[in-house]
């Protein structure tokens, strides 16, 4: 386990250009050249920016240019060494810093886990594997959601990625090629005892075990308000500031007012002076508390997919946030919420070095 590593995530639109071409394809190529751990694309299917223009898959021309999330794992020493380059890039997006834990080695995963008291409350844990993994011949994804659900973990969501880097070495989804190593994300949330029960086995099913943990609180699960979003302060207790950020799990095919809740969302969010943005992005498999796990079904007339809805702000506007996401989840999804100790946007400097991060103890 290493304690520390960092995660950093960017952004931005996918058609956003700078002098050496895509932003999201030259942020790719610096992350193959750093040889880092593990980074992936997710093409997402609707949000907006600070400049509030709607990018949504409804119509073809509004889906021209939709919005990617770009994440980049490892220790804290190999990704601070990129910030410097990354904030050079023009056009860069919004990026943001967390902290998070990160497993790679199948020989630190023998026997159940005993994880820190911050991981207590409750865990975030992203699973990175191969499009064309596979367990005893089934997709590794569907092997690992299906173990997770008889683990009564509380919910996980399975992200496809248009590209990637894994092991240090450039995955692209190409239209033609078999595509076997382009990552996929499984994300999954759970209380820490059942998170570190179950780690052991999802080790034993993959090659290379990639995962993450990362603190959160379980604010909603099914229309249920267990909690509200941790009230955290603007600043730290050196003055750096602290963000915040809100993911809405919901099914396509949950509606709100005849809405689907993630578009009932982006719409009201979009409506209100705040936040900053949101990003939309679709899953292809998962499953949140005793429902099975499942996909599209062929015949099927609505889309049964995981999308989540990321929302990152100051702690006091997404206190408002919560708000309507708590409005319009009365009756289904998993709401999560956890604290951004350092984010950057397009019109924000950082200095050498990347942003500082905020330090605070809640």
């Amino acid at each position: 386990m290493d304690e520390d590593c960092l995660k950093l995530t960017t952004y931005l639109a996918e058609r956003r250009r700078t002098d050496q071409g895509f932003v999201s394809d030259v942020l790719l190529g610096l992350y193959g050249r750093h040889r880092i751990a593990t980074s992936i694309v997710l093409r997402g299917i609707g949000g907006f920016g600070t400049g509030r223009n709607l990018r949504t898959d409804e119509s073809l021309t509004l889906s021209e240019d939709p919005p990617v999330a770009i994440v980049a794992v490892d220790t804290k020493s190999k990704i601070e060494a990129l910030l410097d380059p990354v904030l050079a890039i023009k056009q860069r997006g919004l990026l943001t810093l967390e902290r998070a834990r990160l497993l790679r080695d199948g020989g630190t995963l023998q026997g159940p886990l005993e994880l820190p008291d911050e991981l207590r409350e409750a865990v975030k844990l992203s699973i990175y594997v191969g499009r064309k993994e596979r367990v005893d011949g089934v997709p590794a994804y569907i092997a690992l959601c299906d173990l997770m659900h008889r683990r009564r973990i509380a919910g996980a969501s399975v992200f496809l990625g248009v590209d990637g880097v894994t092991v240090g070495h450039r995955q692209r989804a190409r239209f033609f090629g078999r595509n076997a190593n382009v990552p996929m994300m499984v994300v999954a949330v759970g209380s820490g005892d059942r998170i570190g029960r179950v780690l052991p086995e999802l080790g034993e099913l993959l090659r290379q075990p990639m995962f993450t943990l990362e603190r959160v609180r379980v604010c909603k699960r099914d229309g249920e308000l267990l909690e509200r979003p941790h009230a955290l302060p603007g600043v730290d207790e050196h003055g750096l500031p602290l963000w915040q950020k809100l993911m809405v799990y919901t099914s396509e095919s949950a509606l709100h007012g005849g809405l689907p809740i993630h578009r009932a969302l982006v719409q009201r969010l979009r409506q209100r002076e705040i936040p900053d943005g949101a990003t939309v992005i679709r899953g292809i498999w998962g499953y949140h508390g005793d429902h099975q796990p499942h996909g599209d079904k062929l015949l099927s007339l609505r889309r049964r997919v995981p999308v989540v809805t990321i929302v990152i702000d100051t702690p006091a506007n997404i206190a408002e946030c919560f708000d309507v996401v708590d409005e319009l989840t009365r009756y289904e999804g998993l709401v999560t919420s956890e604290m951004v100790p350092a984010l950057v946007s397009d019109e924000g400097g950082a200095g050498r070095g990347g942003p500082p991060m905020a330090n605070h103890r809640y």
